[in-house]
């Protein structure tokens, strides 16, 4: 239980963290890392994987694909409502 929640935070920063410098051209910070990750990571499940039914690479690549580019959403919705 404490493992897979580790590997999700892990996942959430390293997603964040990649949509920051694809949106942004830099990373936020580990905290806005972690919540644009987990926010992101839930929006790219839903979106890749229930909705468009998607699979890449299988496995952990692609929970670090689908999070990074619904962590890219975010931060496009974010920049369009600000």
């Amino acid at each position: 239980m404490l493992t897979s929640i580790l590997i999700w935070i892990g996942i959430g920063v390293l997603a964040g963290f990649l949509a920051g410098k694809i949106v942004k051209g830099r990373g936020s910070g580990f905290l806005i890392n972690l919540i644009v990750g987990i926010v992101g990571s839930l929006i790219g499940g839903w979106l890749f994987v229930e909705q468009l039914n998607l699979s890449l690479l299988g496995g952990i690549l692609d929970t670090i694909l689908f999070a990074t580019g619904g962590a890219i959403l975010l931060l496009l919705l974010l920049r369009i409502f600000k």
